[in-house]
């Protein structure tokens, strides 16, 4: 297959854009010297075991290594480790045994196992019948094998820096990262991946429902063309609130008093979550709640010193109360907290339990909380340059032995970068006229769209008890025909019966259609459906679902504020213009048509995403999107294939699906599209724009996808071979320019192809759009495979230019549109079904499903008269 031969090598690059204004910058990394390039660094493969054999689990890993060095320092000849905390150990030079095979004794200080329930009396722990042993701390053994796993040159970093990747390159910069996750582990930061976050409390901000926001800071070194740099970026992450237990419930169920609580939920959102327990400050994880209060909940307390062996029947409160002295003012009637088995339960009254700091909250967030996040943690420029020099400062890597032993001296400054700043492509509105475009914004006063679409046959679906129906309506047709929209009065307006609105959400809908249906002479062409909610409305994905897949109808969900003015109603309509087929704004080159490598052959712009289910829930279908350019020579025209696929998989895996002489996949009906909406033509170039994948997964793209897509071309016509680029997009990725002594952003169109980017490899950061709040976040391309041949510049510009066709808005956005809207669509027909593994039941702390383990509910099609519509504008 061709797609093999060529795609085992990414595209290199061979020369560096020069259009554009030149602009100074620097960018948040530091450089790096090497010297100790000769040395190795030595692999050993870490197998910790208990005592009896069993396997240990994750979290223990760091103090028993700790511990192994302390203790059997001569036998590892002094040499200091990078311990990645699972399964990888590194030194600087071989250790004396290729297996070394050790007992480590650690002191466990953390667990509520010494003395049970931290009890100093003579009382056996609630609900446990172990025997005590007294002693001021309980110890574990653990057998620690280190064996001999691989041999890495540190001058494989050397190489790399020169564009000489070998095989080793990755693994020894990934040494080197160890080495400062290790440095911030013995700091006792949070480490989540290459980000590291201290128990600091002026780092957290309240984001309500008992979750915090945690600032940190990432950390990671990157083989850039000037060589190896460090990369470090300000992070945030999200943790439970720390304290008591019971002041975590009621923000969590934003209730005022304890009585209210649902203990039921409470089970859910506290298990797994690690507490303090007073008064020994033994540490446990929580297993689960007793299922009656403390008063009610007994257990048999054995007497020591006692020759017949006698035991009383307890309750748990009067044991801590009666027999242990503590006072406890509000925990008789609420649950127990159970840190020991669910058959073998260890019951503490739950105002003795604090919950400790630095536990991640990994269920999804909510509107406000997602929004009070973003207020809270952006930083301007300036602010953010000041923190990251002071992380640096204190981050103290100089320090670090094994990064002093690998001859490694990290600057103190930020690099300097040449930057380029693109001029705005030019847009052209109704009757010809021109739009200009200023800091990536423009706007429709007194212009029409350049192709209007007339709303009839329409109706107005009112959910929202708040809504002025009638003011909106007439609102939206003056203000449509001022852009060149001819709005005709609507057919009707319907209003949901009051008593529906405590009904399930599909019921209310199919209440609403039925309405719809009796009253109307004929289906409707579009329906302006009016929610109550701006945010996560539980009727928005029912009522999607029955316009697009069962019906047919084009469908606009509004929320309106209390005052609607232009702006608001403009962009409303801007929507409802391209879903229903028309076009709001055009690239003058598209109009010309003067693209170059574009406008003379058929091109198809592709633009593919897969969105997976929030964190924490396990088992949620991912959403794969590809959305297709129609209609060339045009490259403002979309439209757009959703399937599901198993949770997590992040390769789409329904691009080609041949079944006898048909072929179901994505790609074949994108095809087809461009075929019949472009005068008969077949795509002779196709430019595939794919977000969300990491480097990791670049050569399963090249080798898997693009492999399948060359495979459906083939399937449609054996005959037929188009030219293929590859662009990966990047937005996850913690890379900042700044303009030197200046307090705002980089300017929209700001290019960096040089200095930070692969040494070898062709890439370049883009900010397209202007950053009006925070720090902007350049967008990071990687063009793996360019068979149509395009220069720097060309592709430079046309990444630029697919940024300002974005139909849905008057901006330029950060990221190519046709990525936008495959993301789009990924999340609208994904609420089409409400997945049974969503509850909230299906998640807890820690718990993960693997990819391919849930059977996949197939999402329903679109119907065919919307199936090449806009309809996820």
């Amino acid at each position: 297959m061709r797609a093999l031969n060529l795609l085992n090598l990414r595209k290199q690059r061979s020369c560096f854009g020069k259009k554009g204004q030149q602009i100074r910058l620097v960018t948040n990394h530091f450089k790096v010297s090497l010297k100790n390039t000769d040395e190795f660094f030595y692999h050993y493969y870490v197998n910790l075991k208990y005592e009896d054999d069993t396997p240990v689990g994750k979290g223990a890993g760091r103090s028993v290594i700790e511990k192994l060095q302390q203790t059997y320092a001569t036998e590892l000849a002094n040499k200091d480790f990078a311990y990645d905390g699972e399964k990888s150990l590194f030194t600087i030079g071989a250790l004396p045994q290729n297996i070394n095979e050790f007992t480590v004794v650690v002191e466990d200080v953390s667990t509520g196992k010494t003395p049970a329930n931290g009890s100093p009396g003579n009382d056996s722990p609630p609900g446990s019948d172990r025997k005590r042993v007294r002693r001021p701390y309980n110890t574990k053994t653990y057998k620690v094998e280190l064996s001999f796993a691989a041999k890495i040159p540190m001058n494989a970093i050397a190489h790399a820096l020169k564009g000489q990747e070998s095989e080793h390159t990755q693994e020894a910069i990934r040494v080197i990262d160890i080495i400062l996750r290790q440095h911030s582990a013995n700091q006792g930061c949070l480490l989540v991946r290459q980000s590291f976050f201290h128990n600091n409390p002026s780092n957290f901000v309240e984001l309500g429902g008992g979750v915090m926001g945690c600032r940190g800071f990432h950390s990671s070194f990157r083989a850039t063309q000037s060589g190896l740099s460090l990369n470090i970026d300000v992070s945030t992450t999200m943790i439970v609130q720390p304290g008591p237990v019971i002041n975590f419930l009621l923000a969590n169920q934003k209730v005022d008093n304890p009585n209210k609580i649902d203990w039921q939920k409470a089970k859910r959102s506290l298990k797994n979550l690690r507490i303090k327990i007073t008064p020994t400050n033994a540490v446990n994880k929580i297993v689960g709640l007793s299922d009656r209060p403390c008063r009610e909940t007994m257990f048999t307390l054995k007497r020591r010193n006692d020759d017949n062996g006698d035991s009383e029947e307890i309750s748990v409160y009067d044991h801590f109360v009666k027999n242990r002295g503590i006072e406890l003012k509000y925990s008789a009637d609420f649950p127990c907290i159970n840190v020991g088995k669910q058959k073998r339960p260890s019951y503490f009254p739950i105002e003795l339990c604090t919950l400790v700091s630095l536990q991640r909250y990994t269920k999804s967030l909510t509107t406000l909380q997602r929004s009070s996040l973003v207020e809270k943690s952006r930083q301007k420029p300036q602010e953010r340059m000041s923190v990251l020099s002071d992380v640096l400062k204190r981050s103290n890597y100089d320090s670090e032995p094994m990064l002093k032993a690998c001859g490694i001296s990290i600057a103190k400054s930020f690099t300097e970068v040449d930057g380029r700043v693109l001029q705005a492509p030019k847009l052209k509105a109704g009757n010809g006229e021109d739009i200009f475009t200023r800091n990536g914004r423009w706007n429709f006063n007194n212009k029409r769209l350049i192709k209007a679409s007339s709303v009839d046959k329409w109706a107005v679906v009112n959910f929202s008890a708040r809504c002025n129906v009638r003011d909106l309506v007439r609102d939206l047709i003056k203000c449509g025909g001022m852009k060149g929209i001819n709005v005709e009065p609507p057919f009707d307006a319907f209003e949901e019966n009051p008593s529906m609105r405590r009904a399930p959400a599909v019921r209310r809908v199919e209440e609403m259609f039925e309405q719809v249906k009796t009253k109307l002479p004929g289906a409707p062409k579009f329906l302006l459906c009016i929610l109550a909610e701006r945010k996560n409305s539980d009727i928005y994905g029912p009522w999607k679902k029955k316009c697009l897949a069962e019906f047919g109808i084009v469908t606009q969900c509004v929320a309106p504020p209390p005052r609607v003015n232009d702006q608001y109603l403009t962009n409303v309509l801007l929507k409802i213009n391209a879903k229903l087929g028309g076009l709001n704004s055009i690239l003058q080159v598209e109009s010309s048509p003067a693209m170059p490598l574009i406008s003379k052959v058929p091109t198809m712009i592709l633009g593919m995403d897969v969105s997976h289910g929030s964190p924490g829930q396990s088992g949620v279908p991912s959403i794969a999107a590809v959305v297709s350019s129609r209609e060339w020579p045009l490259i403002s025209k979309y439209r757009a294939s959703v399937r599901s696929q198993s949770a997590k998989m992040e390769m789409i895996d329904s691009l080609f699906k041949p079944q006898g002489t048909d072929d179901n996949g994505l790609i074949r009906e994108c095809l087809i599209d461009f075929y019949t909406s472009s005068g008969k033509r077949k795509p002779d170039q196709i430019i595939i724009f794919r977000d969300g994948v990491s480097e990791s997964q670049f050569s399963q793209v090249l080798n898997i996808e693009l492999d399948q897509i060359i495979e459906a071309c083939k399937f449609l016509d054996e005959k037929w071979d188009p030219k293929f680029t590859l662009i990966v997009a990047q937005k996850n990725h913690h890379t900042k320019f700044f303009i030197p002594g200046a307090p705002d952003n980089v300017p929209p169109g700001t290019v960096v192809d040089n200095k930070v980017c692969h040494p070898r490899n062709y890439d370049f950061y883009m900010c397209s759009h202007a950053g009006m709040i925070g720090t902007t976040r350049p967008t990071h391309y990687h063009i793996l495979h360019d068979e149509i041949g395009f220069n720097p510049d060309d592709l430079q510009e046309l990444v630029h230019s697919l940024s300002y066709v974005y139909q849905r808005s008057t901006t330029a956005i950060s990221v190519v549109a046709p990525i936008c809207y495959a993301h789009l669509a990924a999340a609208q027909v994904g609420q089409f079904i409400k997945f049974d593994e969503m509850s909230e039941t299906s998640s807890s702390h820690g718990e993960h499903t693997s990819a391919g383990s849930v059977p996949v509910q197939e999402l329903p099609r679109l119907h065919d008269k919307v199936r090449s519509s806009m309809f996820f504008c």
